[in-house]
């Protein structure tokens, strides 16, 4: 073992003189035939010349050609071996960016690191998420990369605190942003105002005043535009900034040349300069207005926790930093004041508004024993609270967190996007040098050609490309997050709007999921309180909501409980115990059938029970004796009709799954409309459902609240999890319902669908502006300073079209 990690740790030679050398992390090796087997995976990878793997140090170090191999696939060939390269996620924040070239350039340039697994930028929330392999690519790695690429990195920060910090910076920045637009407004204004003159027949400004108003302008005001396109430029890609500065520039030079070559009035385009630059930065302003709209959602969840919380300590109440609360502490809440803190009540009874947590327009009460959730607001009682979770695991950080991550993702959708941009400044450039050259040497008017030209670079800015499909995802998820509905990323708003199947779980879903015990049946040779108080022995200790009820019935009749033994769960059937030294089964019809068990005695009356929507739970001995049943009723959801009423009218088919009998899933079904039901489903069979409605040809959501919904909501396309489930199933989800109700449902499909149109709509707009503007641009029927106000147009546009979304007052259709 000594003798092999010493040989390890010293690197073999290495032929080829353009070899890299990588060390990775490696996780999962036990023992030195690992660390062989790994050697030996990673030396027959292609493009890797030599591998030594340290058990000791857990690493490997790697020689491999960059031209054949990437270390992102050396991480793979790890994986493929049986072990794994830790990795994580880099949250940054990205300021100078300016158009949708920026973000895609970025993307470029930190997905070329070594070690950097993927990279996506986001230009209107101005993040980057970065996935790295750890040890490989750090996060100074990943800010210097995107700082020699000619923007400003750092790492981003969540919180009510950092987001007022955010924004305060802000607001200084627009703040110094009005100012510099005040300026070039006052310098620009006079040129226009002799260009104006002219057209009504006056006289225009002598050259020279032209040239000393619209030099600052170019040079001093409009310097970011230089800078960014040399920037841009030195990455290797051009972006709006490269269009600005040429055009503005040779505007600027023609004029200049002529004023210096004595022609004082003829041919000058300073005006069309300095408004072109001005109508940029108007527009940039507006912009980053409406952008603050988009997210205004964040800034109100931020604002919701309290500064201080008063926490018990030492017999005396003191007044203490919300964040330095701990787990298990007591805090006292007065009347009016916001919960600090996620927790249980543990005196005093209140009603809360959680609206702006979980949607819910009415105030709800809470008693001892009762969960409320930081953020909350507190009605009129006096409550003292025990913190369960505090800072980063509270509810509302990770509602805020989710949020953000989701207005921070890309939809599919905008790939395509991103490709177009990556190649759109170097076509335009061309087809102005092109334009040019048409104009002088077909049509012999250099002059006109010019000016068309200068249009062209000026109009096909893509910032609207760029801002098209996140303004309106930050729209939609914020909208979703004020209602209760929590959109885990982009791609679950994009796929959720073509949903045209629901799956529902019935238990916890459609019903309240807090059953009680109607009834008792004993069979020939045993007694009703023998029944219940074997069923409740087996399932003492249980949390399944059927084992509640049955607990809650036989504590009601004060029964004492023996002892259980050998206990054994059966998923999806019931359980098998030992209860009184008698082996017992309690379960399903299915569980009887397969146990051989003849429930034909009481069969008529549970087929009875079984009509009205109980649900039947025998019990029997492993023998094959029956013992008698126990029926419990679960209460529909009150919004559960409604919710499925507005599905079927938007076109989406309702399908209930569950476990119960046959009867008393139609029962249910029946109730609520719903017309296709697939009973006495186990919990690993849900997922075939799924799968069946999608050969069908449906796109499916499924609903759940539970552990066993996971596997059936990461096999639809949209998994839609119940706020009041299970924390499994909530990760699982693409959509979570804050409040647990699935009146929510339509709304989450709904406001999908609206926001899918607003994207469409939006990229339309934005393909439509270039395809209408480069063809007029480039025959001369535009202006540059009318370019300049059209650029500057669409993208506010394109932003103003998603805050429309705001109106959206809910619904499926």
């Amino acid at each position: 073992m000594a003798q092999q990690t010493a040989a390890a740790e010293s690197p073999a030679p290495v032929s080829g003189s353009d070899a890299a050398r990588v060390v990775l992390p490696v996780r999962g090796m036990t023992c030195a035939a690992c660390a062989t087997r790994l050697e030996r995976v990673l030396t027959k990878t292609a493009g890797v010349a030599a591998a030594q793997v340290s058990l000791a140090a857990e690493r490997a170090d790697i020689r491999y050609d960059p031209a054949a191999v990437a270390v992102p696939d050396l991480a793979g060939a790890v994986g493929r071996a049986g072990f794994s390269v830790p990795e994580s996620t880099l949250d940054l924040a990205i300021s100078g960016m300016t158009c949708a070239a920026c973000a895609t350039r970025i993307e470029r340039v930190v997905g070329k690191l070594p070690g950097v697994r993927s990279a996506s930028v986001n230009l209107a929330t101005e993040r980057a998420s970065v996935t790295v392999l750890d040890g490989v690519a750090t996060p100074a790695d990943v800010i210097a990369a995107i700082r020699r690429a000619g923007f400003e990195a750092a790492p981003a920060v969540s919180g009510a605190a950092a987001g007022e910090e955010a924004e305060r910076r802000r607001q200084a920045e627009n703040r110094r942003e009005l100012l510099i637009l005040a300026a070039a407004a006052v310098l620009t204004l006079p040129l226009v105002g002799g260009m104006v003159a002219e057209l009504l027949g006056g006289a225009m400004l002598p050259g020279w005043w032209q040239l000393a108003l619209a030099t600052p302008v170019q040079f001093v005001i409009g310097w970011r535009f230089y800078t960014g396109a040399w920037n841009s430029l030195k990455g290797g890609a051009g972006n709006m900034d490269v269009l600005v500065a040429l055009g503005t520039s040779a505007a600027w030079g023609l004029s200049t040349w002529r004023v210096l070559a004595g022609d004082d009035h003829h041919g000058l385009y300073f005006e069309a300069a300095a408004v072109v630059i001005t109508l940029v930065l108007l527009g940039k302003v507006l912009e980053a207005r409406a952008k603050r709209g988009a997210a205004s959602a964040i800034r109100a969840l931020m604002k919701l926790r309290p500064e201080t919380a008063r926490v018990e300590r030492d017999g005396a109440v003191l007044e203490v930093p919300a964040e330095l609360v701990a787990a298990d502490d007591i805090v006292v809440v007065r009347p009016g004041e916001r919960l600090p803190v996620d927790g249980v009540v543990v005196e005093g009874r209140t009603s809360v508004d959680e609206s702006l947590i979980t949607g819910e327009s009415m105030p709800v009460t809470r008693e001892p024993g009762e969960a409320v959730t930081g953020g909350a607001i507190n009605g009129e009682g006096l409550i003292r609270v025990r913190a369960t979770a505090v800072g980063a695991e509270s509810t509302l950080a990770r509602i805020i967190r989710l949020v953000e991550n989701a207005q921070a993702s890309k939809a599919p959708v905008q790939k395509l996007v991103d490709r177009i941009s990556a190649i759109f400044v170097p076509v335009v450039v061309s087809l102005s040098v092109l334009t040019f050259l048409g104009w002088w040497l077909v049509g012999g008017a250099p002059e006109a050609g010019f000016v068309a030209a200068v249009s062209l670079l000026v109009i096909a800015c893509p910032c609207a490309l760029g801002l098209a499909t996140p303004t309106a995802i930050m729209v939609a998820t914020g909208m979703a997050a004020r209602r209760g509905i929590l959109i885990k990323d982009a791609e679950a708003l994009e796929r959720a709007h073509g949903v045209t199947a629901v799956i529902f779980d019935k238990t916890g879903t459609l019903t309240e999921g807090r059953p009680s015990l109607t009834d008792v049946a004993a069979a020939p040779g045993a007694t009703e309180d023998e029944v219940l108080r074997l069923a409740a022995a087996a399932q003492q200790g249980s949390e399944h909501p059927l084992a509640r009820a049955v607990l809650a019935a036989a504590s009601g009749h004060g029964l004492a409980l023996p002892p259980v033994a050998e206990f054994q769960g059966l998923a999806g059937r019931g359980l098998a115990a030992v209860v009184e030294g008698r082996s017992i089964l309690l379960g399903s019809p299915r569980l009887m059938r397969e146990r051989s068990v003849e429930t034909a005695p009481l069969a008529e009356r549970a087929a009875a029970l079984e009509e009205q929507g109980r649900t039947i739970m025998w019990l029997a001995q492993a023998d094959g004796r029956l013992l008698g049943f126990l029926a419990a009723a679960d209460t529909v959801k009150d919004s559960a009709r409604g919710a499925v009423a507005a599905l079927q009218a938007a076109g989406v088919v309702p399908v209930m799954l569950t476990g119960d009998n046959p009867r008393a899933a139609h029962a249910v079904a029946s109730a609520l409309g719903i017309e296709r039901v697939v009973a006495e489903v186990l919990p690993e069979d849900k997922a075939a459902e799924v799968a069946r409605l999608k050969a069908e040809g449906h796109v499916v959501a499924m609903v759940g609240d539970g552990v066993n919904d996971a596997p059936a909501l990461a096999a639809a396309d949209v998994g839609i999890a119940m706020g009041t489930g299970t924390d499994v199933a909530m990760h699982t989800a693409g959509i979570t319902l804050m409040r647990g109700d699935p009146g929510l449902l339509p709304d989450a499909l709904g406001l999908s669908r609206r926001g899918y149109a607003k994207i469409r709509q939006n990229l339309f707009w934005a393909f439509a502006y270039n395809v209408v503007a480069l063809p007029l641009a480039a025959a001369g029927m535009l202006s540059p300073v009318i370019a300049g106000a059209a650029m500057a147009f669409s993208s506010v546009s394109v932003v103003s079209n998603s805050l429309l979304l705001r109106r959206w007052k809910g619904g499926a259709a």
